[in-house]
Parts: structure tokens; sequence; C-alpha cells
């Protein structure tokens, strides 16, 4: 039976063990290694995880998975769309050309910041001279060394909007790979669009892994997907009218792989887990039918959601085979057997591509198991969805607790999972393995760390009224105007200010026992004495403390709260060589004492003026880590938001007058069915409530949210009820706004005048109109003045640079409405 029950993987991670991927990456942009030597240890990772998937038995390597900055990006150079406005000359290596669109062109005053990429287009010889004199610039490799997420990083990049609009050299847009907490570069297209097959990077690759004689499984993302995935400037222009272009491209690629007899090739097609508009639907068969003539056997995979309404169509499209996402949609694998035809390959995502959790494999073989009757005992079985999600292996997880070790699977444990999985139902003696995963699955389930009898018992007695505060937010308004006497277009920033290379170096000396806690408390209230100086003489009304004491936002408060586990080596990427440390809550959490308390009392005795308290919220650190699998997401968000909310408590009590509880997660949490938002939201929103909750009509309870689309959820934006809210704006010229004000979104509102993951310093004339355009739509006594993020990334002098242009800008602002 063993030839009829294959193992492959949809992809893997591609930044390495030691995140060799990254290292190259910057070193490259810095302009310390040549484009070869990134080439090189591009092979040489491949090179070993390939082999990775050979030894533990896998039937096919997966190639085309790999690339250095996003995959989505490699097919835009795949099919030769590079958006026309980067005028990039032909002569410019195809390498420089994607660095370009991932990183955009600009200005970096002091070189802290994203290293500007040579376009290749002659009028812009000064910005390619810019690239080599500030080498040394890079966002992308700032801070997360130290951190993770660094600051709001999971939502980082650049719009086809900005507000350096119509530059050729801005950078493409970034936004969330489905619900993932992955970034990719979204595709731009327009009536203009052209396509032209530039396969010779895949081709090669391909060529790479058959001469170490691997079978070959090459990945594509599908037509249909990477067309949904684009976005268009052109009002009312339809990107599905570009497909019968796109399809002969295709289809010559199908043809060139063939050539080069590859196994299969799997075409990627998540939007089939979407909510999909008809003519969407009915472009799947025609597509399908074109591409199978080619002859080459296609995998159709679909993953993160279930097919539902989409299940039938999947199963009758003209391909070899079907992967689906055991995970996500297990209720529908009986139905999908039943619906595909017996010629067709059924390949199950079984273990969880999305979570570090080891596989119950005892439930595993028992969901396989009617599906390999009705299959005939022919089935492939896989991870639900790429391995690029989960960090990429324990093996130097030394310092993690053993317990808690025992439950996890990265990506290199999952490939022995499907090998084990593989190797019992073709009869193998497996009994002994099998075992040991018994015990970890049982001793998870009963182990008094993952439950704590207090948290259980503070939340059956909830209060009802838990999420409301105390008057409704015209009452509260007045009562913070009379306490905080703001001027009109009170200044603030998002919360962090950089992280220099002397805050990073007294943290890693903190930690390796260099400097005692004394020493250590010393340093970083140094630091925040020099933001909170700079802040002052910069005019800024409202003031943060710049957070030089935390590490990431989610870890920082994960490492004070119970029921969290922390990796040392547990990194995934976000985007380019941004990696990402998620913790881990295995546990009921709750906070044993106050985390922020004295770093913001400390700040504040340091100034007259208010000081904001800043914290993280429950929804951002759920998004952002490994959540516990055993109970129901909407519990632990709860216990988070309790655990907020005592902070909330503390910080008031010690006098602080502005707490910001930032969410910019909210909206990627969203899941992909629009029948589920309202659930989600629903506890999604009550978790916010509940965490500010405890906050006193006099305290102004402000909330950041950034990089994401809004405006199919205002009325539960508006229903969190913070006071103020800031969010990025900029980067679409306020277009983002709009929406608030069509809405008549009820509460004060600050809008980013400037994107801060842009080396870009525009002056206050710039930020002026963009003022404008918000006062147009929000009523000037609601607006706020503030950047699009926080500040972790960039330099000191390209930051007190812009924030002196943002309060000259509220100040002219002023000036206006007084006269």
């Amino acid at each position: 039976m063993t030839k009829n029950i294959q193992i492959h993987i949809p992809g893997f991670p591609r930044i390495g063990a030691k995140r060799e991927l990254k290292q190259a990456l910057e070193s490259h942009w810095r302009g310390d290694t040549p484009a070869e030597a990134l080439e090189q240890t591009g092979r040489e990772l491949r090179a070993r995880h390939w082999a990775l998937q050979r030894d533990a038995g896998l039937d096919f390597v997966t190639v085309g998975d790999f690339a250095f900055y996003d995959q989505v990006a490699n097919h835009i150079q795949l099919f030769g769309c590079e958006p026309a406005r980067f005028a990039f000359d032909p002569a410019t290596p195809p390498l420089q050309r994607y660095f370009a669109m991932a990183r955009g062109v600009g200005k970096n005053i002091d070189g802290n910041g994203d290293a500007p990429a040579a376009c290749g287009n002659p009028a812009c010889a000064g910005h390619a001279a810019e690239a080599g004199a500030n080498a040394n610039a890079n966002a992308d490799a700032a801070a997360d060394a130290s951190a993770g997420h660094a600051e709001h990083s999971a939502h980082a990049g650049q719009s086809e909007q900005s507000g350096h609009e119509g530059h050729h050299g801005a950078a493409l847009e970034m936004t969330k790979w489905f619900d993932t907490n992955y970034h990719y570069l979204v595709p731009e297209f327009s009536p203009l669009t052209r396509f032209e097959l530039a396969g010779e990077r895949l081709l090669a690759e391909v060529a790479e892994a058959q001469a170490l004689g691997h079978a070959v499984k090459a990945v594509l993302l599908g037509p249909l997907t990477f067309l949904w995935l684009g976005k268009s400037k052109r009002a009312g222009f339809d990107r599905l009218s570009l497909l019968q272009q796109l399809l002969p491209v295709y289809g010559a690629l199908l043809d060139r792989l063939k050539t080069l007899g590859v196994s299969w090739v799997q075409i990627d097609e998540p939007i089939l887990g979407l909510d999909l508009p008809g003519d969407w639907r009915n472009a799947f068969d025609p597509t399908y039918w074109q591409l199978n003539q080619v002859g080459v056997p296609l995998l159709l995979a679909t993953y993160f959601s279930p097919l539902e309404e989409n299940l039938s169509l999947a199963c009758r499209l003209p391909v070899a085979g079907l992967h689906v996402d055991g995970v996500r949609a297990a209720h529908e694998l009986t139905s999908i057997a039943d619906w595909l035809p017996h010629h067709k390959v059924l390949s199950v995502g079984i273990v969880d591509g999305r979570n570090i959790w080891r596989t119950d494999l005892d439930a595993a073989l028992a969901a396989l198991a009617p599906l390999l009757a009705k299959r005939g005992g022919k089935l492939w079985l896989s991870t639900s969805c790429s391995l690029l999600h989960v960090p990429f292996s324990l093996a130097e997880e030394d310092q993690l607790d053993a317990e808690v070790r025992g439950w996890l699977a990265c990506a290199t444990e999952k490939l022995a999972e499907l090998a084990l999985l593989q190797h019992t139902l073709a009869g193998a003696d497996t009994a002994a393995a099998l075992q040991q995963s018994r015990l970890a699955i049982a001793g998870r389930r009963a182990s008094a760390r993952v439950h704590n009898g207090a948290v259980a018992a503070r939340l059956a007695a909830l209060p009802a009224d838990a999420d409301r505060r105390q008057a409704p937010f015209a009452a509260r308004q007045t009562a913070q105007r009379e306490r905080l006497r703001l001027p009109l277009f009170p200044t603030t920033t998002i919360g962090s200010f950089p992280q220099t290379a002397a805050i990073r170096a007294a943290r890693a000396g903190f930690k390796r026992g260099e400097l005692d806690a004394g020493q250590y408390r010393s340093a970083m209230r140094a630091e925040i004495a020099d933001a909170v100086r700079r802040q002052e003489a910069l005019g800024l009304d409202v003031l943060v403390h710049g957070e030089a004491e935390r590490n990431d936002m989610v870890e920082y408060f994960g490492e004070q709260l119970d029921g969290f586990a922390f990796t040392r080596y547990g990194w995934v990427q976000s985007y380019g060589s941004r990696c990402v440390k998620p913790p881990l809550i295995f546990g009921d959490v709750a906070r044993p004492r106050a985390m922020t308390v004295d770093w913001t009392v400390h700040a504040q005795s340091l100034t007259a003026r208010p000081m904001k308290g800043m914290l993280t919220g429950p929804i951002t650190i759920l998004q952002w880590s490994f959540v516990r699998d055993d109970q129901p997401r909407a519990q632990t968000a709860l216990q988070l938001a309790l655990a907020i909310r005592d902070e909330v408590a503390d910080l008031e009590r010690a006098g602080i007058a502005i707490i910001q509880i930032d969410e910019p997660a909210v909206r990627e949490g969203l899941p992909l069915r629009r029948g589920r938002w309202d659930d989600y939201l629903g506890w999604a929103t009550r978790a916010f409530r509940v965490a500010a909750g405890a906050a006193a009509d006099t305290t102004q309870i402000h909330t950041h949210m950034c990089y994401a689309e809004f405006n199919d959820i205002l009325p539960q934006i508006a229903a969190m009820d913070a006071d103020v809210i800031t969010i990025e704006t900029s980067r679409s010229d306020m277009e983002l706004l709009n929406g608030f004000g069509q809405f008549r979104y009820p509460n004060e509102i600050g809008p980013g005048v400037y994107d801060i993951h842009s080396p870009r310093v525009p002056d206050a004339a710039e930020m002026v109109r963009l003022l404008r355009k918000a006062s147009a739509v929000i009523p000037a006594g609601n607006l706020w003045v503030n950047p699009d993020c926080g500040l972790k990334t960039r330099g000191w002098a390209e930051t007190e640079a812009a924030l002196r242009h943002m309060v000259a800008a509220a100040r002219r602002l002023r000036a206006e409405q007084a006269d």
C-alpha cells in the first residue's frame, strides 16, 4: 500500500534554520555582498531544505516556494508584469528590479531606514547613487534581531497611493496573505498590463533540484488567485478581464515544466475558500480546461478555509489532483472524498501548517481511515498549507521548558509526523512512536500548567456590564477635555521611538547577565528621559515614554503574563528580511503583577505634559501569538482582556490620564468567510471593551489600527468605543478616512500624516494638505495629528525632522481655524 500513500508539503520555510536568508539579504542591501553571494545563499538554502524533505521520506520536493522577498513578487516577475510606473531600464538586472518593487526608492536622511533601491530609470540616477550612499539603511534589518514584530511590523509596506503618489519609485503595497501574519506584495494591474513569460529563475531552480536527484513537484500561484490578489488604481477596472491574456503565459510555463520532466505542478488557488463573485467562480472551469491541455499533472491546492459552496466546483475541475486543508475544513473531508472522481488524487492537509502544536496522530488516523476506504487505499498526505507560517525546527530549543517543548512541532518535526502517518497507514510497526505521541498529547491535556482555576472563576463571575464605560462618549469627551486642556489638532506619536544600537546592546547585555537589573533600569530610564526631552523640544502635546525597555509589543507583555512560553529560535518570516518570533500561549492567561506602571510613572514625572500609558490590546496579542488549540480563541481573548484591564486600572490609579491600547490586528483576525464575521467581531470588540472598561470617564482611552481596510467594519470599530483612534492613512492620501466621514464616526480620530515605513521625510506643506483633506470629512475638533505608526525602526534624525514638520503643520491648521 505504500506506493498508494504519498507524502508532500505545499511549501517550506525559506529563511533557514538560523535566519541565513535574512542575514544574506541585509548584507546585500547594505552593499557588503554582491548579488551573486546572495544567489549562492539561496542555492545553499534550497539544497538544504530539499534534502530535509527527501530525508524525511517525502515523495516529492517542492520547488518554487523559495523567494528572496515574497512569492507573489516572484510571480510578478515570472509573468513579466512589473508595473510600468517603475520605468525599469531593460538592462537593469532582474534581482535589482525585484528589490526596487519590494522596497521602493526614497531619501533617507540618516541611513537608518529602508535602503533606496536603484530603479533602473536613467532619470533616477540620483536615487541609484543614494542607494550606495545609504548602504546601511534598511528598516527590515532594524530591531528584529532583538524584537519580533518590531512596531506593528506585521503591517509594514508601501501603498500604490502613497503620500508621494505618482512617484515611480514608491514600493508596491504590502498586505496580509489571507488571514496569516505573512505579507505579500500586491500586484498592480491596469488595462495596459501585459504579460510575458520570464521563467528563467523558476526553471533554473527545477534544474537545481533535479541535478541533486530529487523528484520535483513545482508550485505556482494559480492565475485566478494571482489576479484576485492584485489591485488597480483605475476605478471600475475588472482585473478578471486580464485572464485570457494571462492564461497563454501560464500554459507556456507549464509546457516548459513538462519538458523538464517535473512530476507534478501544484497550482495554489486559495481563493476557492472565499466568498467569490459569480464571474470569478465561473472562470475556474474554462481556466483549468485550458491549462489541463498542456498535459502536465496538476494538483490544485486550496487552504486556510473550507470550500463550502465551491466544494463541488473544486472537485470537478479538470485537474489530476486536489489538495484540501484537512485542519480548517475537516468537516468537509467526507464530502470531498465522495465528490472527487476516483481517478484523481486526493491530498489531505492533515498536519496543521499554521500552528506549532504537535499533531494528535490518533485523531489524524481516525480521520484518514474512512477516506482511505472511499479512495481505495489511494491517498496523499500533507500539511494543511505551506510550512512558511511555522518556525523551522525545535532542534536548538534547549532552553525551552521540557514539558512545553514536548507539546510542540515545528516545520521539520511536521515532516516527521507526515512520515509516521504514512508508515502507519502502510502497515509498518509504529507502535512505539504512536505511544510517545499519545503520552505528549495526554500530558498537555492534563497539565496543571495549562489550567488555572482562579482564571476560570474570574471569567465565570465577570459582570455583564464589564465591557461598558460609565458614561457615553459625549460626556466622557467633555470630562477629558476639562482635565487635559489640549489645543485644537493635538499632536502625539503612536508609542515607540527609535530602538538605537545602544538600547539593543543594553537589552542584550542584560539578557546575557553582563548588566544587573539596576544597571539595566538606569540605562532604560536614561533613554526614556532622552525621549521625553526630545518630544518637549519638538513641541508635541501628548508624549510617550518611547518603549526603550520593550523588545517587542507582544513579547514584552507575554513575558510578564502566566500562560506564555517563548522560543529562542522560533522565527517566522513576516516579509522580506523581517522575521517575527511569536510567543506561545499554552495555558490560561493571568497577570501576576503590573507590567508598565513603573516605566510610565517615571516618564510622567519628567514632564508636565500628558504622558500616554502604552499597552498592547488582547486581540493583537492573540493574533500575533501561536495560540492554544484546546479552547475557543474567544475565551483566550477574554483572559487576555482581563489582564490588560488590570493594567489599565493600575495606570489610572498611578495618575496616568491617557492610556493607549493598541489593536492593529483586529481587522486581520476576520475570518475569510463573511458569514463568520459577526461572531468574531462580537467577541473581539467585546474583549477590547473589557480591557478598557476599568477606565474612569476622565481617563482618555486611545487605540491604534493600521494598514488595513476599515470601511467594511466601521460599525464594529465604533462599537469598540475608544475615545480616540489613530489610524494609518497617509499612504492612501487620506482616502481611508472617507469611510469614517461617511459613517459619521462619533469619536475622535488621528489620521496618520506621514508614512513611518518609508525613509522619506515629507515637508510640513504636504502634511498640511493631508490635514486639510482630513478636516473636510472629520470635524476639526475631533482630529488628532500623528504619524501612521510607531517609530521604532526609524533613526532619530529623520524622526525629529518629520515630527518637527508635523508639529508645524498642526500649528498652521490651528492658525487657519482661528482666522
